[in-house]
This record gives C-alpha cells, structure tokens and sequence, in this order.
C-alpha cells in the first residue's frame, strides 16, 4: 500500500495538522502556531522549530524519498500548488494565544500567514500530502 494511500485514510489525515509538533517537536508541544515555510533557506531562529514537508513526511508517516531526485519532486510538487515547503513552529509562546486575549489573533489561519494547529489548519496535511505524492511520482531504481 502506498504511503498516499494511508496518507488518505481518514485517521490519519486528522492526525496529520498535529503531526510535526506531536512526534518532532516535543519542546513545542505546549504550542500551536506556526508560520508556513516557502524557502528551506529562511533565516534560523532560536525561537522557531523548521520542519520542512520531507522531515513532516517522515514524522507522521515514516515515509523517506529514495533518491535525491524524488525529494526534488516532492518539493517540485509544494511549489507547483503554491504550498509552502514547510513550517516553523513558535517555541517561546503562543502568538495570540486564546487563553491570554479570549481569541486566536484576528490575522492568524487564514492559510497565509500565522496558522494555529488548533483551528484545523489544512497547510500541514495538505503539505505532507503534496510533498509525498510528488516524491512517489519518481522511480528511484
């Protein structure tokens, strides 16, 4: 079975929003904002954890490209629909966080900018997705 194909499956496509923080990013487990990555060459920050759509894929699904080239595809893939290549999740705190203003930031989830994984952003499945049917789509030999 291919890893798309239980990437579809409707269990798992609800744990997929939570998957990068839930498996790879322990300290950002009290946190749920992130900001969609659309260049892997962003600036690092020591108060945000990247995880890119490749390292996403293999959180949530074990899946791994089998060559360089499928990588390539994957994120070919992100590009070509306009997704982001991966997110950055805010370690420090919860930017507009509900239990300090009674609300999510008014400018946040709106699948552009500031996105909270409790709001059921579709950038992180929809990313994870992406970058792996890309990667299937490559022959590796």
């Amino acid at each position: 079975m291919s890893v798309l194909r239980s990437l579809r499956r409707p269990a798992l496509v609800g744990a997929a929003a939570v998957a990068a923080v839930a498996v790879g990013a322990a300290p950002a487990l009290a946190h749920h904002c992130f900001v969609p990555m659309y260049s892997l060459n962003e600036p690092a920050s020591a108060n945000w954890f990247p995880v890119s759509a490749e390292l996403g894929a293999f959180y949530e699904t074990g899946f791994e490209a089998g060559c360089e080239a499928a990588v390539e595809a994957g994120y070919d893939a992100l590009r070509a629909e306009g997704l982001p290549v991966g997110i950055k999740i805010f370690e420090k705190m919860t930017i507009g966080d509900p239990k300090h203003t009674g609300r999510l930031n008014p400018n946040g989830a709106d699948g552009r900018g500031l996105e909270y994984f409790g709001a059921d952003s579709p950038v992180p499945v929809a990313m994870v997705t992406t970058w792996v049917e890309g990667a299937e789509s490559v022959d590796c030999g």
